[in-house]
């Protein structure tokens, strides 16, 4: 059995790899470069998620791929040599105005509901934990803390090496600089896809290009609402780590690195297909940072960059085959959660690629679950 994948970050990299390992032949397009899109460009957040208890169809998905991403990364260090800096940090969630601390309260219920192990910490247990905070004990005595102890990190561009490497190993053919020109039909299948470097022929066919996807669904006449989401990031570098768990309020984040390095993060634009920084956000991403960690902040950024999310018009990825076209799949629309899904989501995918009963139902994220809207 052949496919092809079409995109080469977190999604399309893992279904490429899982595909490969089931003996499939696998041939995988990016436009640019494999592992340098928006999985490249986020903080590597594993937030802790749980199935028992659960039946929302995201958040099993959730929780089956939270599960899943400690055995992933041990083998892709076996098979690669690549450690992708997977480590259970654990994630203290900070609030300090008061409609932070009313949606914290309610995050805090949603972590009972589903067994999430957290708890309420007095805000000088935050300080001992993490010395660096104590600019906001100087500034803000009221500031609320949960500590949630199940909360992991990896560091993506080494998660998406392995995954490149390891798709190598398998005999996986990568074809960068080859976006997607056209699609050939042979009735309601399809037959082969054009690029640069020529056509190719296969079985099955596979869409993971993030945001990019949405062109591709408007292409086979599958209403969509997969959008660009534009993030804009910090990195810091410190001798010695600064904090010990990641650090969240509201949607920014701050995540340490065991060598010294400091992520900060991020935004949620809607540009359109703009991936380009601006003084403004950037500017507001160090004000922030500042307000927590004071004068241990590093004086300036070492580097700073964006990503485009792909989003959706109701936060669900689209995931499955079109009914229309029996052998043609779509992977896409994860928004800020691709590194986290991606382990689950190539799992399942493969599964139902395979004629196998997945582990987690994809029923929900079908591509052509039928509402109608605008694209944003």
């Amino acid at each position: 059995m052949k496919c092809v994948v079409v995109g080469g970050g977190v999604i399309g990299l893992s279904i490429a790899y899982r595909l490969a390992q089931e003996g499939w032949q696998v041939e995988l397009l990016d436009s640019q470069r494999v592992g340098r899109g928006a999985s490249w460009a986020g903080a590597g957040i594993l937030t802790a998620s749980a199935m028992q208890g659960v039946d929302d169809p995201y958040e099993l998905l959730r929780g089956y791929s939270h599960s899943l991403h400690k055995s992933w990364a041990e083998r892709l260090l076996e098979e690669t040599g690549i450690d992708n800096g997977f480590r259970r940090c654990g994630g203290w969630y900070v609030a300090r105005s008061r409609a932070e601390k009313a949606t914290l309260l309610a995050q805090a219920s949603h972590w009972q509901e589903q067994g999430i192990g957290s708890k309420r910490v007095k805000v000088e247990g935050l300080f001992e934990d993490e010395p660096s905070l104590s600019q906001i004990q100087r500034l803000e005595s009221d500031t609320a803390a949960w500590l949630v102890e199940d909360d992991c990190q990896l560091r993506n561009p080494r998660h998406l090496q392995a995954l490149v490497q390891a798709c190598l190993k398998l005999g996986v053919r990568i074809h960068e600089s080859s976006p997607l020109q056209e699609i050939n039909w042979k009735g309601e299948k399809v037959q082969s896809v054009s690029s640069p470097q020529g056509s190719i022929e296969a079985d099955h066919f596979c869409f993971t290009a993030g945001a990019w996807t949405q062109r591709m669904l408007d292409q086979v006449g599958c209403p969509n609402g997969i959008m660009p989401v534009r993030g804009q990031m910090l990195l810091y570098q410190s001798p010695k780590p600064l904090l010990r768990r990641i650090i969240n309020e509201g949607h920014r984040y701050l995540v340490p690195r065991e060598d010294g390095y400091l992520l900060v993060g991020s935004c949620e634009e809607e540009v359109g297909f703009v991936c380009e920084t601006t003084e403004v956000v950037l500017n507001s991403l160090q004000r922030w940072a500042r307000s927590l960690l004071g004068d241990s902040l590093p004086g300036a950024p070492i580097r700073s960059w964006a990503g485009l999310r792909p989003g959706s018009y109701d936060g669900w990825p689209y995931l499955g085959r079109l009914s229309l076209h029996p052998n043609l799949w779509f992977a896409a629309g994860h928004f800020r959660s691709g590194l986290h899904l991606s382990c689950g989501t190539a799992e399942a995918m493969v599964d139902i690629m395979c004629d196998r009963e997945p582990r987690v139902s994809l029923e929900a994220f079908r591509p052509d679950r039928g509402r109608t809207f605008q694209n944003g």
